[in-house]
């Protein structure tokens, strides 16, 4: 591969440390690749709110995909370029599979939402929705409370639906069984039994997707960085998919390339091959 025009990372367990620090020899080597006249992008999990702490050590501003692909956001400007979002009554048919699955297992799970909003400064507790139930042993006062039907009352970039006693790669194979592609995409970005739900053919290749045509950038000049599931698709569609030695299983078999970890930063050690 010649040096790549859009360089598109994931966050948590990628680019940033273990103690959530960009370091400055990945900050380096970013804004050589910058200045060379790559594109840079972060593509996470996270709402674009919560993007402030990663910026913040950037001395550049990248576009974010946010969401796992369902927001496109522009920090520079503090705006939502797109959004793509879940229906209420799709979100109802989903939740009602969900109950289906787990509650005859005796299971005890609760939902959250992630609404788009459109400021990375909107009130947490209008856009982060959850049950009682979602998870009382880390609660956080800064969510707003409410039951299924009002959480879900409103469009949203996520559903999520945790069960602690589980697995995420548990509760995959269980609920993939049961939600129609046609009405939400699965997929979990970390292992303590949380499941993340997405407007079908959303995710993060799909917003990556979105950066590239603007750039007028073919995926096989894109290199990606992730470390769990929910960069797969991303990996694939990318020209070259690296993988962290922190990986989830299924990356470590879908990457084009396996880099160091996070904590040995992986993504700079493969970045500097060109830069």
């Amino acid at each position: 591969m010649h040096a790549p025009q859009l360089i598109i990372s994931d966050i948590d367990g990628t680019f940033i440390n273990p103690a959530g620090r960009v370091t400055p020899r990945l900050r380096d080597v970013v804004v050589r690749a910058v200045r060379s006249g790559a594109k840079f992008a972060l593509a996470t999990g996270r709402p674009h709110r919560w993007l402030l702490p990663v910026l913040d050590q950037l001395p550049v501003a990248p576009t974010c995909v946010c969401a796992n692909g369902a927001v496109v956001y522009d920090p520079v400007e503090d705006t939502v370029l797109r959004s793509f979002e879940l229906a209420p009554e799709t979100m109802g048919r989903v939740v009602e599979a969900i109950d289906e699955a787990l509650r005859p297992l005796n299971i005890q799970h609760g939902y959250g939402v992630e609404r788009v909003g459109q400021s990375a400064l909107d009130p947490e507790e209008e856009c982060f929705l959850t049950t009682p139930e979602y998870n009382r042993d880390a609660w956080d006062t800064a969510f707003g409370i409410g039951t299924v039907a009002e959480i879900t009352s409103q469009p949203a970039a996520k559903l999520l639906v945790r069960a602690p006693q589980l697995q995420s790669a548990e509760m995959f194979d269980l609920l993939a069984q049961v939600i129609e592609p046609e009405d939400a995409h699965l997929t979990y970005s970390m292992d303590e039994g949380l499941i993340e739900l997405s407007h079908p053919g959303i995710n993060k290749a799909s917003g990556a997707s979105v950066l590239a045509a603007e750039y007028g950038i073919e995926p096989s000049q894109v290199i990606a960085f992730g470390d769990m599931p929910n960069d797969l698709e991303m990996l694939a569609w990318a020209g070259m998919g690296v993988a962290m030695a922190n990986s989830a299983p299924a990356l470590l078999d879908a990457a084009d390339y396996v880099t160091a970890s996070n904590e040995e930063d992986g993504v700079a050690q493969v970045l500097e091959h060109w830069f």
